[in-house]
């Protein structure tokens, strides 16, 4: 494992979640501009350990199924914590809320199928959601503060990561009911033979 770049790099996902909620927790303008920074270094690492596996032919099992739980677990763990910090503005609960329902829900359908060696491939649609959900949970780490800090506290730091965080919570109930409806069709399918 250690010697397989892709996987490390997967494997720092993991690890910085505990930091990076950390660094939520104690809600100060540096804290939150050095939690939005190591966010946006999580993000770099998810798009380069699957380029360099793929580059490298470092394909594994290990990877293919540690990619996933670092994205759900970082995501998950910091909308959790944003929310438990009121953290969250404009409303941010409601799409949170629908974002983890539909990672369990859709995580569930998946191994469910998996035993019927049927699968869910990603859709287009869902690496547009993941964007917008990453770009707002960047925008909602470094909320105002970190812009005043900056010097830039003109900018509604936060009113972006909410805007975002709700068009990733529209785009998660259509990808998500994509998924379930693919999951329906396939039992139904099933039930008849």
């Amino acid at each position: 494992m250690f010697n397989n770049l892709p996987n490390c790099l997967t494997l720092s996902r993991i690890i910085i979640i505990p930091l990076l909620a950390i660094l939520v927790m104690i809600n100060q303008p540096i804290t939150d501009f050095i939690a939005c920074l190591l966010f946006i270094l999580a993000g770099v690492t998810d798009y380069l350990d699957g380029k360099l596996a793929r580059a490298w032919q470092q394909l594994s099992e290990l990877g293919r199924m540690l990619d996933p739980i670092a994205d759900k677990l970082l995501v998950g763990i910091l909308l959790i914590v944003m929310a438990s910090y009121d953290r969250l503005p404009y409303g941010g609960l409601i799409p949170a809320m629908v974002i983890l329902s539909r990672e369990i829900l859709v995580s569930g359908l998946r191994e469910f199928l998996a035993s019927s060696q049927v699968s869910l491939p990603v859709t287009k649609l869902s690496k547009w959601k993941t964007t917008f959900q990453m770009i707002a949970i960047g925008f909602l780490l470094a909320g105002d503060s970190s812009a005043e800090m900056l010097g830039i506290g003109w900018a509604p730091i936060s009113l972006i990561g909410a805007v975002l965080l709700w068009i990733s919570g529209i785009l998660t109930i259509v990808t998500g009911w994509g998924y379930v409806y693919k999951g329906i069709n396939f039992i139904n399918k099933s039930e008849k033979t």
